[in-house]
């Protein structure tokens, strides 16, 4: 597959690995020219140039996703845009009592905020049966030692789900995904013991995989999924229904 104009346009936020890597992978193999952002350019600039050496129509940038000038330049330069994943997104662990103000800050700057800017500016310039995929977390819906992390994803959701309802008259369609546990650099720090009790904690006896996430984003973008809106797809292994307390 050559870069070409006539193919559909996805914008992936965060795509220099791990979960945005891999969206942006199957995204580049269903057939969009897929957009890859990042805080990174030499990072994205390597998984962009690793796609369009299989053939693939990958471009790279490299954004700071909290200026709004930044994300609306770069929006305002393309021609079309049909697919929108915000995925990017910053994660630690402090403990609620020794949270402060600009730790709540800061995850929002990074997890919220540059998905309004980007999906307004996005949605302005998208046709019929644009799609805006936000990636949130399960964690959402409660989770120890991580509120401010939690509480920013919510936001998430809930824009999620507002968003449907305003853009639902123009069909463009706005869901959302939500993961469980998965490999990704988060869980370096992890040695092989902590890997396999965490693993065998989960429903199905298995940590999630980045190809996970990128396959639900990939459903979400399908055209025939075209009756679903406002929707947070848990990918978690079962995590949700069970009891690991936040985990």
């Amino acid at each position: 597959m050559t870069e070409s104009g006539d193919l559909p346009a996805a914008i992936v936020t965060g795509a220099a690995g791990g979960i945005g890597g891999a969206i942006a992978a199957r995204l580049a193999g269903d057939g969009f020219h897929v957009h890859l952002l990042d805080q990174s350019q030499d990072r994205v600039q390597e998984v962009a140039d690793a796609l369009r050496k299989q053939g693939f129509a990958a471009s790279a940038t490299g954004i700071d996703l909290r200026s709004e000038d930044e994300l609306r330049t770069f929006v305002s330069g393309l021609s079309r845009i049909d697919v929108l994943v915000n995925n990017a997104g910053i994660f630690d662990v402090i403990e609620f009592d020794a949270l402060n103000p600009e730790d709540l800050r800061r995850m929002m700057e990074v997890n919220y905020i540059p998905v309004f800017t980007l999906s307004q500016a996005a949605a302005r310039m998208m046709r019929e049966d644009g799609r805006i995929i936000n990636i949130a977390s399960r964690s959402w819906l409660g989770a120890r030692s991580i509120a401010h992390y939690a509480s920013s994803k919510a936001a998430v959701v809930g824009l999620t789900r507002a968003m449907a309802l305003d853009l639902a008259p123009r069909k463009i369609l706005v869901n959302g995904i939500a993961p469980g546990v998965i490999e990704t650099a988060i869980l370096d720090a992890w040695d092989d013991e902590a890997r396999i009790a965490l693993a065998a904690r989960q429903p199905i006896g298995r940590l999630g995989r980045p190809e996970d996430i990128a396959a639900a984003a990939s459903f979400l973008a399908d055209p025939r999924t075209g009756f679903i809106t406002g929707q947070m797809l848990i990918v978690d292994g079962g995590a949700s229904v069970g009891t690991l307390g936040g985990a």
